[in-house]
């Protein structure tokens, strides 16, 4: 699952792969924005960790689960 993360004050935003689910990372997300977590902990798929200070969260966009296409033909 791609997910998107939107920093204040930064030029760049962080996009991970990971294997966590959407409601997952959602309920990351709104954990960390209703204060009961300082931090927003993901883990990408290569099993890193990613932490944005909770204040600092400009916005969040969680994609659709990646699928890998194989072989040839139209896409």
């Amino acid at each position: 699952m791609e997910v998107k993360i939107g920093v204040q004050h930064a030029p760049r935003e962080i996009v991970l792969e990971s294997g966590q689910s959407a409601e997952e990372v959602e309920s990351a997300v709104a954990d960390a924005l209703a204060g009961k977590a300082k931090l927003l902990s993901l883990t990408d798929d290569k099993g890193r960790k990613v932490l944005v200070p909770a204040e600092r969260l400009a916005y969040v966009e969680i994609g659709e689960p990646t699928t890998r296409k194989v072989g040839f033909g139209p896409l």
